[in-house]
């Protein structure tokens, strides 16, 4: 696990530097523009990609045997035989088409889960707006123990304290309610027995990338959470997160981008198959 951690983290720093300059339109466009536009790239990305990694031969005889015994089956419908065996071919081809599209799967999927997580920073929450008020968590790593970390929060012109800090032993938390101050991109800092950690706080109109979470050292939370370095294995804070409001929307909200963006890539990729000579 630490090695997953390890490598992930080496990975996010030029995967965020990349995602920061080409995504950095989806600060100016209209939500449901701005995914449309990131789905058509995707869909025509991914399609070349498993045009040139799959055997597309292969894949054409399969698909030449399925047109075959769908011809068969209607022809001669009346024979038992005939139609138990084309439809064992075509169960045979399914199969087939499934074996082939393994690799171009596994090529494709790391990019993709890359990708989903800059678009998260975008698209899962909005930042705050000046006059919100939200919770800040920080939580500690170890077992439950009476024994504390001297832990407090520095002042910032961006936000204020209203409540905190809040502890909670039984978990192993702290909780402040700040509110929102002043927009742009800024950094609360804490410190830990008088050292410094940072946690990047969004507040603005529109888009704005939003790192939910400062994670800690665990391969599948870096991956969610790619934008900010992770405390690592032997840090006396797990992870410090800030509770930004969902993003109402239909094609670039809370979720549902996630579903759009799957749909609307899918759709490019059918539309583009023709022009790029694609077999599927």
């Amino acid at each position: 696990m630490n090695f997953f951690a390890q490598l992930i983290t080496w990975i996010n720093a030029p995967v965020n530097a990349l995602g920061g300059f080409l995504l950095a339109p989806v600060n100016v466009l209209p939500g449901w523009l701005s995914n449309t536009i990131i789905s058509a790239f995707t869909g025509m990305i991914l399609l070349i990609i498993f045009k040139y990694t799959s055997n597309q031969r292969a894949i054409a005889r399969v698909r030449d045997n399925i047109k075959a015994d769908m011809l068969a089956l209607k022809l001669f419908k009346d024979s038992l035989l005939v139609t138990l065996q084309s439809q064992g071919r075509l169960f045979k081809s399914a199969l087939l088409l499934l074996f082939h599209s393994l690799r171009p799967m596994l090529v494709m999927i790391v990019p993709v889960i890359l990708l989903l997580g800059q678009l998260g920073l975008w698209y899962q929450h909005r930042p705050l707006r000046v006059g919100e008020e939200t919770i800040v968590t920080v939580q500690l790593s170890g077992e439950i123990s009476p024994v504390w970390p001297k832990l407090e929060m520095d002042s910032v012109p961006a936000m204020e304290v209203v409540i905190g800090p809040v502890r909670v032993f039984s978990e192993r938390r702290i909780y402040w309610r700040i509110r929102a101050c002043e927009n742009g991109l800024h950094n609360i800092t804490f410190r830990v027995n008088g050292q410094p950690i940072e946690k990047q706080l969004a507040i603005g109109n529109g888009f704005m990338r939003a790192s939910v979470e400062r994670p800690g050292w665990n391969w599948s939370d870096i991956l969610q959470h790619p934008l900010e370095k992770p405390f690592g294995p032997d840090s006396l804070v797990r992870s410090v997160s800030i509770d930004y409001p969902q993003r109402l929307s239909r094609t670039s909200g809370t979720n549902w981008w996630l579903i759009y963006f799957f749909i609307a890539s899918m759709a490019f990729a059918m539309a583009f198959k023709p022009f790029l000579k694609v077999r599927i």
